[in-house]
């Protein structure tokens, strides 16, 4: 009896938690790490079972949010959805599967940053800069073309 009370309240409180802001598995875990055990495996595994903790569809929100609010390169996108705790498996399934849009994204974003940047720096200096952001080499050419047609 005493197990189910402590799991409702644990489940509770997670719920809480996850319903204030979508959060991955990992992050779950880093807040409630003074209840690790078996008992939050069991609760993060019930809300995996009822969709609540779903790092798949997180990472689809998250990157269709990044991509209509920052100018991000596609490796800086990975590195952001790592630090949330997200496998990498997870992260190279969703970027392979929408390679052709993200690719699209990346040199929107690659122009973006041109054109803003070009006023306090030469062009060498940008790209580099972007380069250093994790930018492709082909979407780097391309946003080049577009900002010179």
């Amino acid at each position: 009896m005493e197990y189910i009370e402590e799991f409702d309240k644990l489940k509770t409180k997670v719920l809480k938690y996850i319903l204030f802001k979508k959060r991955t598995e990992q992050e779950i875990r880093q807040k409630f790490k003074p209840d690790t055990g078996e008992l939050l495996d069991n609760v993060i595994q019930e809300l995996k079972n009822c969709n609540y903790i779903n790092d798949e569809q997180y990472v689809k929100k998250t990157v269709d949010e990044y991509m209509n609010l920052k100018s991000l390169s596609i490796k800086e996108i990975e590195y952001k959805l790592i630090s949330k705790g997200i496998k990498k498996s997870i992260i190279n399934n969703f970027i392979y599967s929408n390679k052709e849009e993200l690719l699209q994204y990346e040199i929107k974003s690659a122009t973006n940053i041109l054109n803003k940047k070009e006023s306090n720096m030469n062009n060498e200096d940008i790209v580099n800069y972007l380069k250093k952001k994790g930018y492709m080499e082909e979407s780097l050419k391309i946003a080049i073309q577009n900002k010179e047609e």
